[in-house]
């Protein structure tokens, strides 16, 4: 578990890597359609409280909710927090193979569905930037792909 728990929190790195490196343009760009950019890391957040308001009441308890206008300052914050609050929940599965409540089948297609879905809206940001004209930059197009140093 401690391997996926590691891939887990390396994702969540890449969020902040992404996050960091916008410009103000950037963080505000609306594409056509969808979220803007600052709703879409504040999704992040908020999917991340569901899964541990599930898994573990008492911990969400000790969380918030991020509504929009979304502060740049406490939206980074709050994704270092349930990045963190993720990893404890993820630690309190000890097999890969073991149980997460709410989702089927295991604790290793858990952490895939995560990073799955995390992965989903850092594309999506990065098309609404390139549709917007405001596309990052290459190093960090591709520094995201960057596992081992991140």
């Amino acid at each position: 578990m401690d391997a996926l728990i590691e891939a887990w929190e390396i994702c969540a790195r890449i969020n902040l890597y992404l996050l960091d490196s916008l410009t103000d343009s950037q963080w505000m760009a609306k594409p056509e359609k969808g979220r803007a950019n600052d709703a879409q890391f504040a999704h992040l957040h908020n999917v991340r409280l569901m899964w541990i308001k599930v898994i573990d009441p008492e911990l969400h308890a000790q969380m918030t909710k991020l509504e929009a206008p979304y502060d740049r300052v406490a939206v980074r914050a709050t994704l270092e927090s349930s990045a963190a609050a993720m990893s404890t929940v993820l630690r309190s599965v000890a097999d890969p193979a073991g149980r997460v409540k709410g989702f089927k089948p295991h604790a290793a297609a858990f952490v895939g569905y995560l990073i799955s879905h995390e992965s989903h809206h850092r594309g999506m940001i990065e098309l609404g930037l390139r549709q917007a004209g405001l596309p990052i930059d290459d190093k960090i197009s591709y520094g995201m792909w960057e596992w081992g140093v991140r």
